[in-house]
């Protein structure tokens, strides 16, 4: 079980989009999906997708302000790295 949630997590990160947004976010802080989209030049389905997964994986967390929502990468995402180096 824990090579299979390590393979899932490793996956997460092994995608050219997220690593986009994951730079992104840590270049402007916090971003609303939109923005992400148009800079990284995808739809809003596929940005949201994206962000989802690396919010399920502990690697962005959101933020709903009136109606839009807003990314930043987690509080300190170490501790989610170190998660994942648990599971070897």
């Amino acid at each position: 079980m824990r090579e299979v949630e390590l393979e899932r997590q490793l996956k997460v990160l092994a995608n050219r989009r997220r690593l986009a947004i994951l730079n992104l976010l840590r270049k402007r802080k916090d971003v609303n999906v939109s923005d992400v989209a148009d800079t990284i030049r995808l739809s809003l389905t596929s940005t949201s997708r994206h962000l989802n997964m690396l919010e399920r994986m502990g690697f962005v967390e959101k933020e709903q302000r009136s109606l839009n929502v807003y990314y930043r990468i987690t509080s300190n995402p170490a501790d989610s790295l170190r998660e994942m180096l648990k599971l070897l």
